[in-house]
């Protein structure tokens, strides 16, 4: 015979189980079939400690779930995190994340790690039984995207990615009036010159005399096993090993909710570009400022309404590093410009230029040409609560449901993509050369180059789970 532990929902559906419970509480209830019932609070753990980590506090008012436990391989952030957050409940603090599913019998997991190590825990946690909410950029390529996608289907896993926008009401009725036809065709759409990541070239490090900590190897996790250095550590995001530009007005940082946008208005969740054209070499460039009534691409910026929907953003946004324009195109005929700048403009969002007038959606903005669109009395208006909140609470809703979330994993690769095929163009460097790429295959048609970037060699002891 074989032996295998039980999940709680699996004991919860069984009659051994059922005795050890009030008999007067409902099947229902309680949940079964591996769904949490309506009035199941679901227990979450946070696996990594940083900055993003403390998106827990704008679901405060979101009903139906408890953070129980928190993971960092860094033991010491995980107290310190559990200090300032849990409120003096007794929540749980583990240095690794296979036990605190294990040890908490955890429902859900919020996945807020480094990028690079992303999909070997996401992909962890779901053979573990969990249901994930997976940071963005979901993935540190597109082959990793696909494996996690593949995971959460095989082990039917409720999954969000963290691309709040996708849970907004005015962002998503304005992506409506674009996708829904109310504007007409779709001609072009406008959207930021991301700056990509940088590479390490450190041999040593500089700054730090103590021995190499034991929880490096496992942060470190499928990249190169350098020297522990505080600029990766906490400047992960910089660089190409361990993330594809996550800085303000970064690839994969903005990018990422930025290009999820496009393809929310597009209708593009589940396919891609079939052209990717690198339009200019790329270079160390700062994120740009524009002269007062510039044109790109034949479209004047700043006549979209009354607002400019970047306002927020701009102190943020002047940055250098490596950068070029890229244009794609997509089987419909639409052309994606990838060509803005980050002093002004959409850079969460982007330009969507219509027959019958532009809308620019930007995170909880929107402005237009005539300005006539966005003041319809369908609007819904602007957030009530943190922007976070909305897309908590989808995901916990689904968790019980069992139905997909706002930004499913599928949604999340698909947005992921576009990053990737942007730093992909970026490396092959073939100056106005069209790469066909075929989104079903998720290949490039005529670049072995491009292919070799859609995955990397993984450390061993790292490599993805086996999934089947």
């Amino acid at each position: 015979m074989t032996s295998r532990k039980w999940t709680r929902r699996e004991m919860l559906g069984t009659g051994a189980a059922a005795l050890a419970l009030p008999y007067l509480i409902p099947s229902h209830v309680l949940g079964a079939d591996d769904k949490a019932g309506a009035n199941d609070s679901v227990k979450v753990g946070v696996i990594g400690c940083g900055g993003r980590s403390r998106l827990i506090k704008e679901g405060a008012d979101v009903k139906g779930f408890r953070v129980v436990a928190a993971c960092d391989c860094v033991l010491s952030r995980a107290e310190g995190y559990v200090k300032e957050l849990s409120e003096g409940k007794p929540w749980g603090v583990y240095d690794d994340f296979r036990q605190m599913i294990e040890k908490e019998k955890l429902d859900a997991v919020m996945v807020e790690t480094t990028t690079h190590a992303r999909a070997w825990i996401t992909i962890l946690a779901m053979q573990a039984g969990v249901d994930t909410y997976i940071e963005k950029p979901m993935c540190l390529t597109i082959a990793e995207g696909r494996a996690m996608v593949k995971a959460a289907r095989k082990y039917g896993r409720v999954t969000q990615v963290g691309t709040q926008q996708r849970s907004m009401l005015l962002n998503n009725w304005a992506s409506d009036l674009v996708k829904n036809g109310s504007l007409g065709k779709i001609q072009t759409v406008l959207a930021p010159n991301f700056i990509g990541p940088f590479r390490w070239t450190k041999t040593s490090s500089a700054d730090v005399k103590e021995p190499v900590p034991k929880w490096w190897d496992i942060w470190t996790n499928q990249a190169e096993l350098r020297p522990h250095d505080n600029d990766l550590q906490f400047g992960w995001g910089r660089w190409w090993d361990y993330d594809g530009g996550g800085l303000c007005f970064g690839v994969t940082g903005w990018g990422a909710h930025s290009y999820d946008q496009i393809n929310r208005g597009l209708g593009t969740d589940d396919t891609g570009p079939a052209e990717v054209t690198l339009e200019e070499p790329v270079a160390e460039r700062d994120s740009g400022k524009f002269v007062g009534g510039s044109t790109v691409g034949g479209v004047k910026i700043g006549d979209t309404g009354d607002i400019d929907t970047g306002t927020d953003y701009h102190g943020m946004a002047k940055i250098t590093g490596p950068r070029a324009k890229v244009k794609m195109k997509f089987a419909s005929g639409t052309e994606l410009r990838l060509h803005l700048d980050g002093d002004r403009g959409p850079g969460l969002g982007a330009i969507f230029v219509c027959e019958k007038g532009k809308v620019e959606i930007n995170r909880d903005k929107i402005a237009s040409n005539p300005k006539e669109i966005v003041r319809a009395p369908e609007n819904p208006g602007n957030n009530k609560r943190p922007e976070t909140a909305y897309h908590i609470e989808n995901w916990i809703e689904c968790i019980k449901s069992r139905k997909p979330c706002n930004a499913d994993i599928e949604i999340g690769q698909r947005a992921t993509t576009l990053c990737y095929l942007v730093n992909i163009a970026h490396e092959v460097g073939r100056v106005g050369e069209t790469l066909k790429w075929d989104p079903a295959a998720e290949r490039f048609t005529n670049c072995d180059e491009g292919n070799k970037l859609l995955d990397r060699p993984r450390r061993k002891g790292y490599e993805l789970p086996d999934i089947g």
